[in-house]
């Protein structure tokens, strides 16, 4: 629902097919309460005894706002939308509501596999769209470290195994965020502390990789192999990166690491962001290589959106940024991305043409630009 009283190609322009640049698969299968409950919680885990999360902003705008595209009336109970979410079955459900996205394309982020999960090309089938891959690199570092023998195995291995990912994917993604924070030391390790590193993580495969050194190892391998194929790197920041402390997700942090790449022309996109979306905003402005999105604030902030969205448009240049959904675990989350996505934004224009400060075809521009044409340029789609 967009604001009234738009001009007609500002509306247009939000209307229009989105790149989603950044997505994660669905669950394939029908849902009981307690694992759709936890699939909408920011942390992952029940809520209270006693409480639910309908009860936040998320699961009201789901009530509102997703129900009636499973045919329902807006608001009603949570019993009643679940149950009608059953009768209609978890592969109509998913549909109805990746379609409402009304994406053109999604870049789906592949590197939580689960045979629960729709892949990237069923989320494509399911929402009428293109679906492209960014690889995530910690996942790839994870599957050679459960083969490698030796730590000189695992030091060519995982450039090798990089390297052949990132041929059919348009993109790469870290959440270092999740492992250490962002304030690492941004230089390349010494090869020695990376082999000694190695030892100690073959010790342990199959546990996530958090030592510092072997972080900034496979970011730096990365982002050789990004600059030889000419593929952005996508970075977890803020909003849903506290794995680490979510102070530590700061984009500010990432400083030194975004000034050494700035030389080798690997364009970074700062994913999530808020609360810390102003830093990544001043970022992308300081910057030329660095883009920005809010993605799931957009969605978990619900009918606050547009604060978010209005504060990036403050200062973020406007071809530096992109719509991202963040769309996980559930397809609500997709159409709701788009959903406050446009709404926000269109608001965020419309106070701007009201005070004579745009032009309509500047608002039509911007709008363009941040639904999806900033995303083809980047992603070279």
């Amino acid at each position: 629902m967009l604001p009234v009283d738009l001009p007609d190609t500002v509306r247009e322009a939000l209307s229009a097919p989105l790149v989603d640049q950044h997505c994660h698969g669905v669950r394939r299968d029908d849902l009981t309460r307690a694992p759709f409950e936890t699939l909408i919680s920011t942390g992952g885990l029940p809520a209270p005894p006693g409480t639910t999360h309908f009860d936040t902003p998320l699961g009201a705008a789901i009530r509102r706002w997703c129900a009636p595209v499973l045919d329902l009336e807006p608001h009603v109970a949570p019993t009643v939308y679940l149950a009608r979410r059953a009768e209609l079955g978890a592969d109509e459900v998913n549909r109805r509501l990746l379609g409402a996205a009304g994406a053109l394309t999604f870049l789906v982020d592949t590197g939580v596999e689960s045979g629960e999960l729709l892949s990237a090309a069923e989320l494509g089938r399911f929402g009428s769209a293109v679906a492209d891959e960014i690889i995530r690199i910690e996942q790839i570092e994870q599957d050679v470290a459960e083969v490698a023998e030796a730590a000189l195995d695992y030091v060519d291995s995982l450039a090798e195994e990089l390297t052949a990912r990132a041929v059919g994917a348009v993109g790469m993604k870290t959440v270092v965020a999740h492992r250490c924070g962002l304030g690492f030391d941004p230089s390349r390790p010494a090869r020695g502390s990376v082999l000694a590193a190695a030892n100690r993580r073959l010790s342990e495969p199959k546990e996530p990789v958090t030592d510092p050194i072997l972080l900034r190892h496979l970011l730096w391998t990365a982002v050789d192999v990004a600059r030889e194929r000419g593929l952005p790197l996508q970075v977890h920041a803020g909003f849903g990166a506290g794995g680490a402390g979510p102070h530590l997700a700061d984009p500010s942090r990432l400083t030194g690491f975004i000034r050494a790449l700035q030389p080798m022309g690997v364009p970074v996109v700062l994913l999530h962001c808020y609360p810390y979306h102003r830093q990544a905003a001043h970022l992308a402005d300081v910057h030329p290589h660095v883009h920005v999105d809010v993605g799931p604030a957009l969605t978990r902030g619900a009918a606050g959106a547009w604060r978010a969205m209005d504060e990036l448009l403050e200062l973020a240049p406007f071809h530096k940024q992109l719509f991202g959904s963040g769309c996980a675990g559930v397809a609500e989350t997709c159409h709701l991305g788009a959903f406050f996505f446009r709404r926000s934004l269109g608001g965020a224009l419309k106070t701007r043409l009201d005070a004579g400060e745009w032009s309509t075809a500047d608002a039509a521009r911007v709008a363009h630009m941040i639904g999806s044409g900033n995303a083809r340029r980047v992603y070279r789609l």
